[in-house]
């Protein structure tokens, strides 16, 4: 599967999000490793099946393996932190912002590949599961590491358009 198969699996109500894929596959705003990056840890957040083998299938040959590796950590470790930081940033009790999370967390010292790229796709998960905390601070560090609002908008613009697709297809399978 691809994502040519993947825009074709979807119905006609979604001719905007096949454009979108289209023209996001051509995003130029980003490098290839941060662009297919960014699908791949975004398909890995949403987890629908066949958006999921598309893209998987798409970036075969387009990212280091390595890379892809660490796209998927990102979905992973983000999945955790997403969940725990927007608790705290929504929680009354600010009490819980002063605890230490006691979570392992690793890989963001360390995530294999170069430190602005993790933390694009990191962002771009943290978008699609709605961790503002998350956002804020992985969109402070993409700023230290030079990138443009341009940038980080195309790796947001890539995440929506994927949750999209997952959710499209996920209601479709249900009927």
């Amino acid at each position: 599967m691809s994502l040519e198969d993947l825009k074709n699996a979807l119905p006609d109500y979604a001719k905007d999000l096949k454009l979108n894929l289209s023209s996001l596959a051509r995003e130029t705003d980003l490098d290839d490793q941060k662009k297919w990056g960014s699908f791949l840890a975004t398909a890995y957040a949403v987890g629908e099946p066949t958006v999921l083998r598309a893209i998987r299938a798409e970036v075969e040959g387009k990212m280091d393996p390595d890379a892809a590796n660490a796209a998927k950590a990102a979905a992973a470790i983000m999945g955790m932190n997403n969940v725990y930081y927007r608790f705290i940033h929504l929680s009354k009790n600010k009490e819980y912002g002063t605890l230490p999370a006691r979570l392992r967390m690793n890989l963001l010292a360390n995530p294999g590949v170069d430190k602005a790229d993790f933390e694009l796709w990191s962002l771009a998960v943290s978008a699609v599961n709605g961790c503002g905390l998350c956002i804020d601070s992985h969109e402070a560090e993409l700023r230290k590491h030079g990138l443009t609002s341009v940038q980080i908008q195309a790796a947001v613009r890539i995440a929506a358009v994927v949750n999209a697709v997952a959710q499209v297809l996920a209601a479709e399978s249900a009927v």
